[in-house]
């Protein structure tokens, strides 16, 4: 699931009184990027033209602190800051109007025009994963939540204006007081998969912590809208991908998480191991005993725990062969 986080330009207003505090500053603002990256959603940072002007400090602009900046924090800025400034590039033909609305209507945060944050809420009232994040440069952004003045012209062109609050994080800790809410989005996503063939093409997006042999694409797009097994499948492989997110290291335990999972017996393999060996994305065949089951529809998921932060899907389908069942 992609969120977009909205860089309040406000915050970038007010320089660190010294390079050492802007550098501060910044590690700061990554740790809270990351932190909404933790939640298992892939996110974009979305800024004005001119994000790459900002002074953070005296005679210390943006560009001197990529310079000093350790690899990791400046590949993971530059890489993230890639996309349009704010909605340009947004598909939606509703958000495209939103910069050329403003003549329209106005957001201001203490009496001041606040361009990120009004698109940060008016993408969210559209149903786009968003958050605002600022610089923590004032003590005004060390907070979960903003307020905003919000004006517009009604159709007897009368100024209308009423105060909203948007999602906002500055500190890691913000973060996390909004996993919940960012469960319930990607929950309401997870639901929202329309059969096997969206799931499969979305495979990346839904579910990167997870990869699937080949032969699952068949087996997934053998499931049609509306099929008894497609939500059980994909709620299943939701579980899996959150356990292999905090998966760092030792045995893939699948303790506490709603699913029932179990091997095969040593008379199973040694007969019907052929059926449970699987060609892997990497190109080598592996043996996949452990699997989900599906009980209410005799399907199982076969999965191989092949290192911390990545697990193989073999096959999604019908109760493979045991020497006790037949199928």
């Amino acid at each position: 699931m992609d969120f977009d986080l909205i860089l309040n330009e406000l915050s970038l207003r007010n320089p660190a009184p010294n390079k050492q505090i802007a550098q501060q500053k910044m590690s700061e603002l990554i740790k809270t990027i990351k932190a909404v990256k933790t939640q298992g959603v892939k996110v974009s940072l979305r800024t004005q033209e001119d994000f790459h002007t900002t002074i953070l400090a005296p005679n210390y602009p943006l560009r001197h602190w990529l310079n000093d900046a350790d690899r990791d924090e400046r590949l993971f800025i530059k890489i993230l800051a890639t996309k349009a400034p704010f909605s340009t590039d947004i598909v939606n033909s509703e958000i495209q109007d939103i910069e050329n609305s403003t003549s329209l209507s106005e957001f201001r945060h203490q009496g001041e025009m606040a361009i990120g944050l009004g698109i940060a809420y008016i993408l969210n009232t559209i149903a786009i994963n968003t958050i605002a994040i600022s610089l923590l440069s004032q003590e005004c952004w060390d907070c979960n939540r903003v307020k905003l003045e919000f004006r517009c012209l009604d159709e007897d062109g009368e100024i209308i204006s009423k105060i909203v609050e948007i999602i906002h994080a500055s500190r890691s800790s913000h973060v996390q007081e909004h996993a919940s809410l960012i469960q319930q989005n990607q929950e309401r996503i997870y639901q929202n998969v329309s059969d096997g063939l969206e799931v499969w093409n979305r495979r990346e997006e839904l579910f990167p912590n997870i990869e699937f042999c080949d032969a699952v694409r068949k087996q997934l797009e053998e499931i049609r809208a509306g099929q008894l097994e497609l939500q059980p499948v994909v709620s299943i492989l939701f579980e899996l991908h959150k356990c292999c997110k905090t998966w760092n290291n030792g045995y893939f335990n699948l303790d506490g998480y709603p699913i029932e999972e179990s091997g095969e017996s040593k008379p199973t393999l040694g007969k019907y191991f052929k059926e449970r060996t699987f060609r892997c994305p990497d190109g080598k065949e592996r043996l996949f005993e452990r699997h989900v089951k599906l009980r209410f529809c005799n399907w199982r998921i076969h999965f191989f725990a092949e290192q911390p932060g990545i697990v193989v899907i073999g096959y999604i389908g019908r109760h493979l062969p045991t020497v006790k069942y037949r199928t």
